[in-house]
């Protein structure tokens, strides 16, 4: 029986949004969310509830871009890319997120021994 996919955790959705748009160039919504769970080895998954607000919430703050084009099954998609300020941002973050993942890591490490 296969696992449920597990969800994002709070507050990284921002960071790894940022990166899949840094690594891949601009996409559509459901490109972002099909490379997440494909680079996370379908441990995550990402809904439409959860991918377009912060889409919208990322583009409010100057951190992406959108404009429309036409997906490659030729539908209308609002793609997305990667501003100068949301590559900062995406620097900020992951220098933060290896902060906290080497504090959690520290701890886990103390918490066995």
């Amino acid at each position: 029986m296969p696992q449920p996919k597990e969800d994002i955790l709070r507050g990284t959705l921002d960071l790894l949004v940022l990166k899949t748009l840094e690594t891949l160039g601009p996409l559509h919504g459901y490109g972002i969310a099909r490379r997440i769970e494909q680079v996370s080895r379908d441990l995550l998954h990402l809904n439409q509830g959860t991918l377009y607000p912060a889409l919208l919430r990322l583009e409010q703050r100057g951190w992406i871009n959108s404009h429309w084009g036409t997906s490659d099954n030729h539908r209308r998609a609002r793609f997305y890319s990667l501003t100068k300020s949301g590559r900062r941002q995406l620097a900020r973050e992951a220098e933060s997120w290896q902060l906290m993942a080497g504090v959690i890591g520290r701890v886990l490490e103390g918490a066995g021994g």
